[in-house]
């Protein structure tokens, strides 16, 4: 019995020290619009466009604080894919009574995890987003189909990566958090591809494979995706 109340009493203890995990959830979105596979979608362009394949790493997670402390996550690299639900959502063991000023991350893996190869977890070589040493990781894939691709079955690829300079495809993201956007211990963001391709010809980019000139266009477009609902 005095052990039992003994590990109630460190249960409760941790629980008020450290502060409840936060989750970090995003919602891929086309016009503000939850993406569905399957649905078609009209870019700016006016082209149309129904996605496949959706996913992309997030890496060096960090949360600023209002008293300018930093939370840095160990070890993360995170691939969301609309593919699979529970990708959409990862848990920080952070203190979530602090108020949070911005929030930090990168979209993409570093040069170091590049050059260390296929690894395991989020990194696998089965998840589909590792080219070879020579290339790295995929940062971003992006697949489907559009009547404005002059390809077979009018396919489109976009794959996003590469680490050696002049095709360093990373880039940072850094969002400011609003009082009252944290809710229930949610950080809740969203990424609207719609923004993405404002800046895409599906017409004329359609088959993106390789780190090159045409990635490193798409890295930066990517860039301006995200947001905090």
């Amino acid at each position: 019995m005095k052990n039992f109340f003994t590990l109630i009493f460190v249960l409760i203890f941790q629980n008020l020290y450290f502060g409840q995990n936060t989750d970090v959830e995003f919602h891929l979105k086309f016009n503000e619009k939850d993406i569905a596979f399957g649905e078609t979608y009209i870019s700016k362009k006016k082209d149309t466009l129904s996605f496949e394949t959706l996913r992309f790493y997030i890496s060096s997670f960090q949360i600023i604080y209002k008293n300018d402390e930093v939370f840095s996550e160990k070890d993360s690299y995170h691939l969301i894919d609309q593919s699979d639900k529970e990708s959409l959502i990862f848990k920080i063991p952070v203190n979530s009574k602090k108020e949070i000023k911005a929030i930090k991350f990168n979209i993409g893996v570093d040069s170091l995890a590049s050059v260390s190869g296929a690894m395991s977890g989020d990194l696998d070589a089965t998840k589909g987003m590792y080219w070879a040493w020579q290339s790295g990781f995929i940062n971003m894939k992006i697949e489907g189909i559009s009547k404005s691709a002059n390809t077979r079955k009018n396919k489109f690829h976009l794959h996003v990566g590469g680490y050696l300079a002049p095709n360093y495809a990373m880039r940072t993201i850094e969002l400011k958090v609003e009082k009252g956007q944290v809710k229930n211990n949610i950080i809740h963001i969203n990424a609207d591809f719609s923004k993405l391709f404002e800046n895409i010809s599906l017409s004329k980019t359609n088959s993106v494979m390789i780190p090159g000139e045409e990635a490193m266009k798409i890295a930066d477009y990517s860039t301006k995706i995200f947001s905090i609902p």
